[in-house]
Order: C-alpha cells, then structure tokens, then sequence
C-alpha cells in the first residue's frame, strides 16, 4: 500500500516537472521575439513609409506589423517594427496641430500567451486544492484512487494486542490458536496435508469481543492486519466496490503472510435470494467479486480472512458454504467465570479499593457483554470521581449497574403525594412477591425515584448465578412477580388501580405467550410449537403472529390469560398474608425513597425460600 501511494507521488511530481519544462520553454521563446521587435509611434512609422523604408507590412484588427528593407534599421539595431492601428481622420488632426501620435499595442504574444495559460493554471490549482478535497471529505477520495482499498494497514507493531487482552471467551480464542500456528509455522502445521480454513467468520451479540479477537490474531502471528467494515466497498458509482475488494486482496497477496478482517460482514454479504432484506446491482457485483476471490486466492499463501457478524442469518448462503467461510466461530457472552476475567483485565486501569469482591460484581451482571462490562468500570470510576472518593468502591459498582440496567436517576421529576404513594406500594408490592416466592431473582433494591425515560419507581432483581434452563414453576413465579405491583395497587386502594402496570402486564403477557406457544407447557393447548420461528439470530424475539388455526387461538388466548390470572392470584395471596410487612416497607420506603435487601429484612426471606425449594 505504501508502495503505491509513493508511485502515484513519483508521477504527479514528474508531470509537474513536465509542465514546467513546456512552460518555460514558451516563456523564453516569447522573450527572445519580444526581444527582436521595436515598437514605434504611429507618427514615425508613416514617415518610415513616405521615406521608403518599409518593405513589407502585416495590417491586424489591433496592430501594424512590419519589416525594413535591407540595409535599414531602427534604434537598437532592429528591423522589424509593431505600431497600433489608429483612427486616421484623427491621427491628421493632430498632426496638423504638431502632435506626436503613439499607439498602444494590445500586448503582443507574450500578453497573449499568458492570457491562455495563466486561466488555465489557476483553475488547475482550485481543482488540485480545493476540489480533491472535498472529494475525500465526501468519501470519494479523488477520482484516480475511487478503486483503491480503504483498509486500514496494520504492522506488527501497531496492532499491540494479544490473546491476553481478551477474556471470557476461551472457546473461540482455542480455534483462533490454530490460525496463529499457521501463519507463524505453515510448512510444520500442513505436514498431514491440512491447510488452514480460507475464511473464518466470528458470529455473536454486539459487544462480545469480535474485532478485539481478530486483532489480538495479528498480534499473536506478528504479521499485516487489513482492518476494513463491510460498508467502506459500497459506493454510489457501480463497480466501485468490485474494484476495492480486487485491490484489497491484492495488497494482501504482496504482503503475505498477512490478516485480512472485514468487520460488519452483512453490509457486504446480504442474501441475494428474491425475498432477501433490500440489495442492488452494486451491492450484488461487489459480493460476487468477492466470492470470486474467495474462490482464487490459495490458503497456503498465508492470507487469512476474518470477518464478523451479529446477522448471520441475512448473509449469502454461497458466501457461507464449504470453501469460503468454513468455519463459524460463536463468540457469546461470557458466564461468571469469564466476566471475572474480563474485569480482572480492564480494572488494571483504575484505582479499585481491596474490598471490592470481583466475584460479586460479575455475578450482579448476568447477561452482560465484554463491552458492557468495560463500560461499568468506567462508570464507576465516574461515580466514584464524583463523590470524590480515592479509590472506586463495591458501592460505585452497584451505582454504575443501576444506571445501566434502570436509567438515570431523575431527582428533578417530582412526584405529588398521592403518586408518590401509589408508586411505593406499587414497587414493594414486586418486591415482596419476589422475597415470598422460589426460583426468583433475589431483590437487590427497591426505589421510587424515576428513573429511564418514563420509569416512575423500579425494582431491581439481579441472579446470583447464571441460568440455562427455566422450568415451569420459575416462569410463574416471574409472572407472579410482575403482577405484584398491579395486586398491590388494588388490595390497598380498593380496586381502583393505575396505569402503573403497562410494561408488567407486557412483559407478563409475552412470558405467558411463549410458555403456550413456544415451549409447550400448556396442558390446555398441548406440547407443540405454535410460534414460527424468530426471524433475528442471537435474539429472543416474540413473533406477533401465531400459526394455528382459529379455533386453537382462541385456545392459546384463553391458556394466556389463565397464565397472567393465575399469577395475579399468586400476588395477590401473597401480600395479603404479608399486609403488614407491605405497610412497613411503604412507609420506610417514602422515607429513604430507596431500600435494599439488608435495610429491610422481609426482602431476605428470599434465600431461606431457594434454599427450601432447592
């Protein structure tokens, strides 16, 4: 790459070499004829006439030039005159009078040459510094590089990651292993026969660490890393793309053995079927270019291609097949052992006090990606700077994960005394239901100050382990829960509920949706799978429209709405039996506005529950 970029230097600076050669040359040949010619006043030049000294004459629109005869001459030694052209009925006028008539002439062919050039070398020079510019802030990059790759280049020294700057992925780092054994030792690794997969595409969630492992990779191997997203080959002129992927792989080739990694795999790759996601003719050519070079280039030369995804669904199915991509690598997110990996590797930035238990944190973060989990390190080192503290405590880790999972705290929404009340027994009401019943999420903390975008109170259950497998008795139980707060609301105020409950009810309806529908556990309805199949790989997404016919609907609504009731039920038993911890946990919560489970002991019961259950 860099050998192109100093070739195409080489020849711009030789046409500007060239350019002023033929220019100077001009110059020069206009000064020696300016040199040669004098100019006279008209006035001299009709004497010269009337003397008969004039040879010969060119008459012009502007001017009047002539030659002596031999043997004649002008001041100066010159032959050859140029006068202006004049009025003449004028010019006999003045003369009359004594007068001395000049004429001006209109500039010669020195005037005139420049006139031509010097237009032309200044539109140049607006093109050259303010039209390419504007280009490359565009994205086109000039019309002479428009075809030219725009991945990044980075050597051994620049990438500066290794497999030890990733964490929680183990997997995926041992079938990268073998990538790196290749490009250090091809000769040894392929003494059975065996060459290294052409393509390698790392498939999981945003946020898992799959740019991060491509690069440690490089790293690893010490060799070249093109680093290119999917979306830098599309270009509004066609055959742009197709151009760039035949440069890309290009510049690889001449610096084998080397890595090249495509990032956003997807906005390159859609599926070209009839009923696929949008796509062109562009997009198209510049797929099919680089399946073409998938197909050309052989592993054994040591380029290596990486690519990411979190969409692998929409991608090609013959960018995929045996050849190309052969292997898919699933980064997902990391169980408690890997997130304490990966807090073990980004604390190493902050100033965190001893007392702060790592495998606590990571066991409050369920769920969580690598990225998220760096960014809560960084937030509570922000909570902590902000309460001015010398070193980032366990309590600046639960505040940073608050503000993740619940929102900004929004002190500034203040709620009128009513509302404030209905809010605080509508919060503890989950949170009672949560302590009282198995196979739930421990409370961490209940509130009632607002919180997101329209989160009047919430009520924070984070697990203490990661779970696989739910069984039925656990997802009624989460209805049950969430019911809690609307069961609240219409023991305490005699039925006349709010609409406090709409995400409740939601999220209650939609876990009962896929109980009936998706897992079967309806005896009702029976064992069989109603929902189709979620359309979005790595995401649990309910589809709206359920296959069955009309009459098994009306089942699948009635078992859904026994399942939501039936929950409902369950809360409402529970805070009548507990009515009294339910008012005690209202009035201590309108006086701090938040509570935990140790500043409030029904919250605990929790543990005694899960272990019975257990």
């Amino acid at each position: 790459m860099a050998k192109d970029s100093s070739s195409q230097q080489r020849t711009i600076a030789i046409g500007y070499i060239f350019g002023a050669g033929i220019l100077l040359v001009l110059l020069q040949w206009a000064v020696a004829t300016y040199n040669t010619v004098e100019n006279i006043p008209y006035s001299q030049f009709e004497r010269l006439v009337a003397q008969g000294k004039v040879a010969e004459v060119s008459v012009g629109q502007d001017t009047i030039q002539g030659k002596l005869k031999e043997g004649e001459k002008l001041a100066g030694d010159k032959t050859a005159f140029v006068t202006a052209r004049v009025d003449l009925p004028l010019v006999e006028k003045l003369q009359d009078k004594g007068i001395t008539v000049t004429g001006v002439p209109s500039g010669g062919l020195f005037q005139t040459i420049l006139s031509w050039i010097v237009p032309a070398l200044m539109f140049y020079l607006v093109w050259v510094f303010l039209g390419r510019r504007l280009a490359e802030r565009q994205g086109f990059g000039g019309l002479m590089s428009i075809g030219k790759s725009r991945a990044k280049v980075y050597v051994e020294t620049d990438t500066k990651v290794t497999f030890a700057d990733v964490a929680g992925v183990e997997e995926a780092k041992f079938e990268l292993q073998e990538v790196v054994s290749f490009l250090k030792d091809p000769n040894s690794y392929g003494r059975l026969g065996a060459h290294v997969p052409k393509g390698i595409l790392l498939v999981g969630p945003p946020g898992t660490g799959k740019t991060l492992l491509a690069r440690a990779v490089a790293g690893e191997a010490a060799v070249p890393f093109f680093s290119i997203s999917g979306s830098e080959f599309v270009e509004m002129f066609v055959g742009v793309g197709a151009a760039r992927v035949r440069d890309l792989f290009e510049q690889a080739r001449k610096a084998a053995p080397c890595i090249i990694f495509i990032d956003e795999l997807d906005a390159l790759g859609r599926s070209r079927m009839p009923n696929a996601f949008g796509g062109y003719d562009e997009k198209e050519q510049t797929l099919n270019q680089l399946l073409a070079e998938l197909d050309g280039f052989d592993p054994s030369t040591g380029v290596i291609l990486l690519a990411a995804t979190n969409r692998p669904e929409v991608l090609d199915p013959a960018l995929l097949r045996a050849g190309r991509f052969d292997r898919q690598v699933l980064v997902d997110r990391p169980d408690k052992g890997g997130r304490v990996a990966i807090l073990r590797v980004h604390i190493k930035k902050i100033r965190m006090a001893k007392d702060v238990d790592l495998d606590k944190v990571a066991g409050l973060t369920a769920g969580f990606t690598g990225a998220d989990l760096a960014n809560l390190i960084n937030e509570a080192a922000i909570a902590a700077t902000r309460r001015k503290a010398d070193e980032v405590a366990f309590e600046d880790f639960t505040a940073a994960i608050e503000r993740m999972v619940a929102g900004i705290e929004k002190k500034s929404r203040v709620l009128n005394k009513d509302e404030r009340r209905r809010v605080a027994y509508h919060e503890m009401g989950h949170a009672l239901v949560a302590a009282n019943l198995p196979g739930v999420d421990p409370v961490q903390k209940v509130s009632i100050i607002p919180r997101g975008i329209g989160a009047l109170g919430y009520t924070m259950q984070r697990p203490t382990e990661d779970r696989f497998l739910l069984t039925v008795t656990e997802l009624k139980s989460r209805i049950a829960v969430l019911m809690g707060g609307r069961a609240s609301e219409r023991l305490i105020f005699d039925g006349n509920v709010s609409t406090g409950a709409t995400d409740d009810l939601q999220r209650a309806t939609e876990i009962a949706v896929e109980m009936v529908t998706k897992y079967g556990m309806d005896t009702t309805v029976g064992q069989r799978t109603y929902a189709s199949k979620p359309s979005m790989f790595l995401q649990a997404a309910q589809d709206a429209v359920v296959s069955a016919a009309e009459d098994t609907g009306r089942e699948i609504d009635l078992a859904v709405r026994a399942l939501v009731e039936a929950g409902d039920v369950t809360a409402r038993k529970i805070l009548e039996e507990h009515r009294a911890d339910l008012e005690a946990g209202v009035v201590l919560l309108i006086e701090k506005e938040s509570l935990n489970a140790e500043q409030f002991a029904p919250l605990r019961a929790n543990a005694t529950i899960g272990q019975a259950a257990e």
